[in-house]
């Protein structure tokens, strides 16, 4: 699994201009499943960003967690952060899970995190032509793949 993950301070997702989440404070996050992923992924990934401190503290230190600012969280799928540019100008993204299998992973992903943050997790639409309106506060973006462990 890749994941993107912004910090923001509001967030959207937006399907044949119709608003299906938004989010005040807290994080966006961008979810690529590919073939080779697990529920070890799983479980790894959403603890990680659960805890991961990148919001600041009162003396201004990124040192708190999502779950440490009480804030919201919405993931959408995005097949494309797998794509691989190394050959050619068209990216393949042989890569990327197809729905079949990352449906069901998206959606574990999401009950997972909702496990690990204690609250609601919005999200997209699993395949869906979204448009992705966010204020990114900082910025802070951070990208995490699980194969990496980084």
């Amino acid at each position: 699994m890749r994941v993107v993950i912004q910090r923001v301070l509001k967030a959207s997702v937006t399907i044949d201009g119709i608003i299906k989440s938004q989010t005040g404070k807290g994080l966006l996050i961008l979810l690529g499943i590919e073939n080779a992923d697990t529920q070890e992924d799983i479980d790894w990934l959403a603890g990680k960003i659960s805890r991961l401190r990148i919001f600041d503290d009162e003396s201004g230190i990124m040192n708190h967690s999502v779950m440490d600012i009480d804030g919201e969280v919405i993931v959408v799928s995005q097949f494309t952060l797998h794509a691989n540019t190394r050959k050619g100008n068209r990216p393949s993204y042989i890569k990327a899970a197809r729905p079949d299998f990352a449906i069901p992973m998206y959606e574990k992903f999401v009950a997972k995190l909702e496990d690990e943050t204690g609250k609601q997790v919005k999200t997209g639409e699993f395949g869906a032509m979204m448009e992705i309106g966010l204020v990114n506060d900082g910025p802070v973006t951070i990208i995490i793949d699980t194969k990496n462990n980084r």
